[in-house]
């Protein structure tokens, strides 16, 4: 007679876990996505990371002190898509623990103090808006009253519509603060990741003595596809990614994420 045997219990898996690579589709365990600097190791795609995810990796451990937090964005416009500017402010802090696109603060690199601003896509594009500037000025400025040398991390889609002229007014606002830190001899180091455009990438994310991008990041002021519909030719393969802007002059080095802090720390070292 067979003997039944009774079904062993069904291990339960913990959610969380695992991600899927938006790239190669791979399932990936988290944890090893995290120790290699949430770089897929599977097919080498860079996953966007949070502005304090950005923070912890580049300084030293608790060496962070944030700045102007205070400043917050205001629908001054009174302006109205699909949505409320005010309502998009909401959902977008809601849904990053931000009050804006960009924390701006002091830190440590390798004990080595600076300014750092780090931009968070998450929080609507990481669009420019008056915020944005200000905190970018004000760290320029501090920068310059302390000595220091000022780093800023980008990654937005531009100018933020929902502030109209206001937005637009950053580009010459920042790029007039930055100007006082160059007067003064003090290092900028600019670095791009993944996407840098519009009138992010047409001010302050242009203008650094250094400019660093992570491989393969898209950055231009227009994006591809209207470029070629407003020229109506075709593109060369790769244009505006980070290796093409490197071989034509407009950035001085890719440097992949897990040697970033290093290399800042050498440049810091080098040049300030």
């Amino acid at each position: 007679m067979a003997v039944i045997k009774k079904p062993k219990d069904k291990v339960s898996v913990p959610d969380g876990l695992w991600k899927k690579c938006d790239s190669c589709q791979n399932i990936v365990y988290k944890k090893e996505l995290h120790e290699n600097f949430y770089v897929c190791p599977k097919c080498s795609y860079y996953s966007r990371l949070s502005a304090m995810e950005r923070i912890s990796q580049l300084l030293d451990k608790q060496s962070f002190s944030e700045m102007f937090s205070d400043l917050e964005a205001v629908d001054s416009l009174s302006f109205n898509d699909t949505q409320k500017y005010s309502t998009r402010i909401k959902h977008s802090k809601t849904k990053t623990n931000l009050k804006e696109a960009i924390i701006a603060g002091t830190g440590k690199i390798n004990n080595k103090e600076i300014v750092l601003c780090v931009m968070d896509f998450a929080f609507m594009g990481g669009s420019m808006g008056s915020v944005v500037g200000e905190k970018i000025a004000r760290a320029a400025e501090f920068a310059v009253s302390k000595k220091l040398p000022l780093i800023i991390i980008s990654s937005s889609g531009g100018a933020r519509m929902q502030e109209g002229m206001l937005s637009l007014m950053q580009m010459a606002k920042t790029a007039a603060a930055l100007a006082k830190l160059s007067e003064k001899g003090l290092l900028y180091i600019s670095v791009l990741t993944h996407p840098v455009t519009g009138g992010v990438s047409a001010s302050f994310a242009m203008l650094g003595d250094v400019i660093i991008a992570e491989p393969k990041a898209l950055i231009g002021f227009a994006g591809p596809r209207v470029i070629e519909q407003t020229i109506k030719q075709k593109l060369p393969e790769g244009f505006q990614l980070s290796e093409f802007l490197l071989d034509h002059g407009q950035i001085d080095m890719i440097v992949e994420r897990k040697d970033l802090r290093n290399t800042l720390s050498k440049i810091i070292n080098l040049l300030r």
